[in-house]
């Protein structure tokens, strides 16, 4: 047991640095339960100069001089390492943003490298955006069935009471489209996410898509994305309804190409209804397919993982992600095995080298990182793109220099402050139930937040 003392400099970001060397079981943060540890750690002093960073790169040291340890990326606990690394580079410093990633914020060559990359290919291929554009998110909590690891709104309901919940959407969507059209703001994205939209009927998702399209589909609107997540909800006709509503990007995500796994995970489609799926989006014309991956599952190896990025590769999709698992404390997932992201780490850094290479001599390039708490190996999720056809929202949410207006359960809309490059949030209730009979209460929310006269 190994006893950490902060005497009032106490901070999550500390506890989350920790973690990253030693299992919630290893360690306490209890000073009486320090002192009588086999290792006791003091930050008090390391923390009075009030330089967060200067009490990380303390317990860093002292933790992998401990454990043998070193963290790929390094005192890193933030989910954004790009937007770091570009207000490191300035207008044009990379190299000084790289020094300072390896030398103040302890991160591994291998991470550094991979987050120039993606930084230099947003800036190549991105343009900042307009100052009144906008990303609007439209989430969908339904799901046929809910996987072992996920922890996002994903509700499995007899249909009858989805009608319910599609009522209060467009009662927000048309809210918010006179909203913006009032304030002079037009969407530059749209995203329909989930849970998972194609759970919806042929009819149903004809009438989300062409409310969508009609309330946020203007002349600028530069990407318009349809999570198709679960290949079994996929139907010819509901990706033609896609396509007649100006849909240019899908995602089809198998998360494994075993059938084992799927099965394992609690995903009811198979290997083959991916290969499906996919041939119907291209018979379909959707210019664009994203598909994620997920290193890290129960039951995989590094050659499980080799089989189904090859597999997936075949399909030759625009985009590819390659997850990181996270196992978050609503997954049923973390309620059989507290420490299961600490048992696969080295398994899953091996599958995300296998990833990279492999994407690498296939011609895609990373182009969107982030890092989520709880992780397989404390590792990243990083979507790749083949001939520059990145996903802007994608890019745009991890920037953090546009205003996002989400809708649905569980959405949280963020207004971004240009003059104190910051954001402030206003959330919806993640209860899909609750989101309906609360309606009112989340668009007054909106209305103060964004639409407001002196709204920035």
């Amino acid at each position: 047991m190994c006893g950490f003392v902060f005497d009032g400099v106490f901070g999550n970001e500390y506890i989350e640095l920790i973690k990253m060397f030693l299992r919630p079981s290893e360690f306490s943060t209890d000073a009486a339960a320090g002192a009588e540890g086999a290792h006791r750690i003091d930050v008090t002093d390391a923390a009075a100069a009030g330089d967060k960073n200067a009490v990380k790169r303390f317990l860093y040291d002292r933790l992998a001089a401990l454990t043998g340890r070193s963290p790929a990326w390094g005192i890193l606990t933030g989910i954004r390492p790009v937007k770091l690394f570009g207000e490191l580079a300035g207008e044009a410093d990379e190299a000084r943003a790289r020094r300072r990633f390896r030398s103040e914020y302890y991160v591994s060559e291998a991470k550094t490298e991979l987050t120039a990359r993606v930084y230099a290919l947003q800036r190549a291929l991105t343009a900042p955006p307009e100052a009144d554009a906008v990303g609007v998110y439209i989430g969908i909590p339904f799901c046929p069935t809910r996987c072992e690891y996920c922890s996002f709104p994903s509700n499995q309901v007899p249909y009858a009471r989805v009608g319910g919940y599609l009522a209060a959407l467009y009662r927000e969507m048309d809210f918010v489209a006179e909203g913006l059209a009032r304030k002079g703001l037009f969407a530059e994205s749209l995203y329909i996410g989930g849970g998972t939209p194609t759970a919806l009927n042929e009819a149903d998702l004809d009438g989300l898509l062409g409310r969508a399209r009609l309330r946020f589909a203007g002349a600028k609107l530069a990407e318009f994305t349809v999570e198709a997540g679960r290949p079994d909800t996929i139907t010819a006709e509901k990706l033609r309804v896609m396509r007649r509503h100006g849909a240019d990007r899908v995602s089809i995500n198998p998360q494994s190409m075993n059938d084992e796994t799927l099965a394992r995970i609690g995903r009811d489609h198979t290997a083959e209804d991916v290969r499906r799926a996919f041939r119907l989006a291209r018979a379909a014309g959707v210019p664009r397919i994203n598909a994620d991956l997920i290193a890290g599952l129960p039951g995989e190896d590094a050659a499980d993982f080799g089989r189904s990025l090859r597999a997936v590769l075949e399909l030759a999709p625009e985009n590819v992600t390659i997850h990181a698992l996270a196992v978050k404390r609503a997954a049923r997932l973390k309620e059989r095995d507290a420490e299961y992201s600490y048992e696969r780490a080295e398994t899953a850094a091996e599958m995300l080298r296998l990833a990279a290479d492999a994407l690498a001599e296939a011609a895609y390039a990373p182009y969107y990182l982030y890092r989520q708490k709880q992780t397989v190996g404390n590792l990243e999720n990083t979507g790749y793109a083949r001939d520059g056809k990145l996903g802007l929202y994608n890019v745009r949410i991890m920037e953090e220099r546009q205003t996002i207006v989400a809708l649905g359960a569980g959405a949280s809309s963020k207004l971004y402050v240009p003059s104190e490059n910051r954001l402030t949030r206003a959330f919806n209730a993640s209860n899909y139930e609750i989101y309906a009979e609360r309606l009112e209460e989340m668009l007054a929310r909106k209305r103060r937040l964004l639409f407001q006269p002196d709204a920035e």
